[in-house]
């Protein structure tokens, strides 16, 4: 199923941390509390600005998944559980990919659901980091969209 994308206001953005959180909550059980505690304020007062975002709205206007893009790179693809395996992360990834040239995404390597997803959808690893960019000991993978 395709599903329209549009872009996210700064005006949103609390309603974009709260999709992160409950998202991440069930994707990354990996992640002790403290980790959630500290990502939190550099999503909302940083990370969200730094990017292109785009979503994926229900008819009432709620965000039910979200993208976040910067230099071709998919910085972030979350979606409410509820809402997983519904078509919302392949058609915010298709858009990234089309429309933004988007060629390269870093996944959490305890994130196989995300592994899997992304290896689905045309990504390869081409490298591994033992910490991820805030040095806290979770290992990333870097990934590459192989052309076809």
């Amino acid at each position: 199923m395709k599903y329209k994308i549009t872009e996210i206001h700064p005006s949103e953005y609390s309603e974009v941390l709260e999709l992160w959180e409950v998202s991440v909550r069930a994707t990354h059980d990996f992640l002790q509390e403290e980790d959630i505690l500290f990502f939190k304020p550099l999503i909302l007062n940083e990370y969200l600005k730094a990017v292109e975002l785009n979503c994926v709205r229900a008819d009432s206007r709620e965000i039910l998944g979200f993208s976040g893009v910067a230099e071709r790179n998919l910085e972030m693809l979350f979606v409410y559980p509820d809402y997983a395996g519904k078509g919302i992360g392949k058609s915010l990834l298709d858009h990234a990919i089309k429309n933004l040239q988007v060629a390269k995404v870093d996944v959490n390597e305890q994130n196989l659901k995300a592994l899997e997803f992304y290896l689905r959808n045309g990504f390869e690893i081409i490298g591994r980091s033992e910490v991820d960019s805030t040095g806290k000991p979770y290992p990333i993978l870097h990934m590459e969209l192989v052309k076809k």
